[in-house]
């Protein structure tokens, strides 16, 4: 991605950053205030994190981002490689 964030962009990582705040159901909020699919923002947020853009836009949101990533990851390759040996 280059230039600056989508209006789009900046809304999915406002909620991302806002959601904590929220009570309820986070994919209602997703379809109801984005007007996508659960699934299709967290494909975007994954994008969208990526970006030097986001990493500007919210240093501290984008790292948080992609700690848990990371680590979800290791997760999984760790527990692929326990059923593999």
């Amino acid at each position: 991605m280059l230039g600056e964030l989508s209006d789009r962009d900046r809304a999915i990582l406002t909620l991302e950053a806002a959601w904590p705040r929220h009570g309820g159901m986070k994919e209602e909020t997703i379809r109801t205030q984005l007007g996508m699919s659960p699934a299709r923002y967290y494909q975007l947020l994954g994008r969208i994190i990526e970006t030097e853009q986001a990493l500007q836009f919210d240093p501290l949101l984008v790292r948080r981002l992609r700690r848990l990533r990371d680590a979800r990851g290791a997760q999984r390759t760790a527990r692929m490689r326990g059923f593999a040996g």
